[in-house]
């Protein structure tokens, strides 16, 4: 079994559970080229696609990575007869709120240069001639492992919490050991077709806030912070992503995000395809949060 972005958040995790329960994983390294992949992948059955990009700059690194970079593991698999487990995101499927969440059968409609890169890479998939596939899309991962909210509880130990974006706005979490279940699950089913992967209650922002204010200790005052403003920061991380030639927390992209009812999709299929149903609960995962980022030193 190979494992492309072994090293990454969800990799480390994926190939730990793999390890476990006897399996050897054999990680893959960019640069990816369909020969010499094909080449790796000669004595497995089935490869995870884990590696990818989340954000960048210019819009044409991600199709890079999240379509050229798929295109070539797509194509060294079905060269040596193995099954890919691609992994995408639910940004692929497009925005949608809780009272009418997302489900596999409809039109995906991403937002972001990040969510059509995702789907361009699925696209590629199951374009694949003789390629076997499953395609997972998980939504916001959060767990041991990951900085991703790392601002937001440090934040709260400063006793300030910003609520940014719609206050109603929901999205669909799933915790990294939830993702892990599901991946394996895939590995061992025989399923096609796109699932989405998350919890089966959306998070609206203010519970998330909330979440992260009673891990770190239940004091901190949530201060709502307009999106006027948020717009504003966004135009000025823009112009410092041209300059820096880095991301920065906050852009157009991550406004329009934030500005949008949310990202809930249904699970219904993840349950009845593969018998997975989300384990962990925000607060529970939160708290979790919390413990690691102190045990690493973080706050």
């Amino acid at each position: 079994m190979a494992v492309t972005g072994a090293s990454g958040f969800i990799g480390r995790h994926v190939t730990a559970a793999l390890a476990a329960r006897g399996d050897a994983p054999v990680p893959i390294a960019r640069p990816f080229h369909a020969l010499t992949l094909a080449d790796a992948f000669r004595d497995v059955d089935t490869v995870v696609h884990l590696a990818g990009l989340a954000a960048a700059v210019r819009a044409q690194d991600l199709i890079t990575a999240n379509v050229d970079g798929t295109r070539a593991v797509a194509e060294a698999a079905a060269a040596v007869g193995a099954r890919m487990i691609h992994v995408s995101s639910l940004a692929a499927a497009g925005p949608a709120p809780a009272s009418a969440p997302r489900s596999e059968d409809d039109p995906p409609a991403p937002i972001t240069p990040y969510g059509r890169s995702k789907l361009e890479g699925e696209r590629v998939v199951a374009a694949t001639p003789g390629l076997q596939w499953t395609i997972l899309r998980p939504g916001a991962v959060y767990g041991p492992g990951t900085d991703a909210l790392l601002p937001l509880f440090r934040a709260a130990s400063f006793g300030i919490l910003p609520l940014v974006g719609r206050a109603g706005a929901a999205y669909t979490f799933i915790h990294i050991d939830d993702v892990v279940r599901a991946i394996t699950a895939a590995i061992d089913a025989d399923v096609s077709g796109p699932l989405f992967v998350g919890h089966p209650r959306p998070v609206t922002t203010r519970e998330l806030v909330e979440a992260v204010r009673a891990a770190s200790g239940g004091t901190a005052t949530i201060i709502r912070v307009p999106l006027g403003l948020t717009r504003i920061a966004a135009a000025g991380g823009d112009v410092a992503g041209l300059i820096t030639g880095r991301v920065a927390a906050i852009n157009r992209w991550r406004y329009a995000e934030m500005a949008s009812d949310g990202f809930v999709c249904r699970v219904d299929r993840l349950r009845e395809s593969l018998g997975v149903v989300a384990q962990v609960e925000l607060a529970d995962g939160m708290t979790g949060m919390a413990r690691w980022y102190r045990s690493e030193g973080w706050l």
